[in-house]
């Protein structure tokens, strides 16, 4: 039997060129997939009302630690150095599978709290096996469609990060990928979070991208970012390994010659920006204009919740006022206009769900509201004081809009949020993850 559900009257961003905006506009939902975006649908479905909703696709976050969510708020001031310590060699050593299972399930569900639909998990807490089975258990039980990066132990910072001798273990990668991964056509799909160059030795670069590409999962790794991976040039010597490919994401980017913006470019790699850790935490400038000038669609990420609010209206304005300022006070100083790719409030909303979805891999199935992809959807709700009036709605989602406007969600056509609740068991969720909290800082000062 198929199951429809109709939006009815919303004002529709579709971030599909050919179908455009619809500011009276209803979207057609069968059976998880996007059956008709038009001006007016008449159908038998469960209908839900979107007068005075602005409807657009989910947002998507390219890149997370998700398991981070049991130490929100922990490092505030923390810088990228810091976070090292204070984090990956003080709290990740300390974490069970239960505390994974508890991050990441309230991480996930903070995420479709924000219209966030999409999330890549970065992974880097895999101490034990048991610890990703933990991880992928509360991502499923959420609904949210994610990636999940498969990542290294955080046993020590030693061990793992200066020039670590340590690959991810490979038999536990394909039991994974074998377990929860056999189909890359389901909700929860599969990556390889990898430390690469600066960060391990050339043979557990190469083992690592190896084991990747055997199993046919995308790459995802930190590059260019902060006063020590800034020097690296990861990305030249991912070149000079021969590892440069289109399954790769590459994440923050910051401090990138020209030649490797063309490596990157030329090999069909993506870009993810975490514009507000990257402002907040030194890592540097973020590079959205950058990308973009190199024929780049880079997307945008949360990153830390140790440090960062979670939700991606932040990153859109983090990205929007940094770039802006930037390039305003370069083209100051020089007396210059400012260019044609200066970024746009329209733009910004591009680059967080379409742009996300392109480097997620899942660009065929979200990021627009198009006929044929399933159906990942957000609801704003505009009569909202802090959004209405409503003159120009990619602006009002991108620059007014905040959490509390985010009144629906559709994961795969399923609500997983009516009328502003999420309809999973949110209680419990903040009971587990307050446990992990209260677990974690005991065996802190345990230590």
């Amino acid at each position: 039997m198929t199951v429809r559900t109709l939006l009815r009257a919303g004002h529709v961003i579709s971030m599909d060129p050919d179908i455009g905006d619809l500011p009276r506009g209803d979207v057609l939902i069968e059976d998880g997939k996007i059956a008709a975006v038009r001006p007016e649908i008449s159908a038998d479905a469960e209908v839900l009302d979107m007068t005075g909703r602005i409807v657009i696709p989910g947002f998507v976050d390219t890149h997370r630690h998700t398991w981070e969510a049991s130490i929100r708020g922990v490092a505030p001031d923390a810088t990228l150095d810091d976070y090292f310590v204070d984090i990956l060699d003080t709290f990740a050593p300390l974490y069970t599978p239960e505390d994974v299972y508890a991050a990441n399930l309230a991480g996930a569900l903070e995420c479709l709290n924000a219209g966030i639909t999409t999330l890549v998990d970065w992974s880097h807490i895999n101490n034990t096996p048991e610890h990703p089975d933990a991880a992928i258990r509360a991502l499923a039980e959420t609904g949210i469609r994610a990636q999940y990066a498969y990542g290294s132990a955080n046993t020590s910072l030693a061990d793992y990060w200066f020039e670590s001798k340590i690959a991810i273990p490979g038999d536990d990668v394909r039991r994974i990928r074998a377990r929860y991964f056999a189909s890359d056509d389901s909700l929860l799909t599969m990556g390889l979070a990898t430390r690469g160059p600066g960060f391990c030795v050339n043979d557990v670069v190469i083992a690592e991208w190896g084991l990747a590409r055997e199993l046919d999962i995308p790459l995802t790794v930190h590059v260019g970012m902060g006063r020590l991976a800034g020097r690296f040039g990861m990305v030249k010597q991912l070149h000079d390994l021969g590892l440069l490919g289109p399954d790769t994401t590459y994440i923050h980017c910051c401090y990138f010659s020209e030649e490797e913006w063309r490596m990157v470019a030329d090999s069909g790699g993506t870009v993810s920006v975490a514009p507000q850790v990257e402002t907040q935490m030194g890592h540097g400038w973020p590079p959205v204009m950058k990308a973009i000038e190199h024929g780049l669609r880079p997307s945008l990420s949360i990153d830390v919740v140790t440090t960062v609010p979670g939700d991606m209206f932040t990153q859109i304005r983090a990205a929007f006022g940094a770039e802006r300022a930037r390039v305003n006070a370069e083209c100051w100083q020089a007396d210059v206009p400012v260019p044609e790719t200066m970024l746009t409030a329209r733009r910004m909303l591009e680059i967080a769900t379409l742009n996300g979805a392109h480097v997620a891999g899942l660009e065929d199935r979200t990021g627009s509201l198009t006929p044929g992809k399933r159906a990942d959807v957000v609801a704003i709700d505009a009569t909202a004081l802090n959004v209405a009036p409503v003159h120009d709605a990619a602006a009002a989602v991108a620059l007014s809009a905040d959490v509390s406007n985010v009144d629906t969600v559709l994961v795969d056509g399923v609500i997983r949020k009516r009328d502003g609740k999420l309809t999973a068991d949110v209680a419990r969720a903040r009971r587990l993850v307050e446990e992990s909290r209260d677990r974690l800082l005991a065996a802190k000062a345990a230590r």
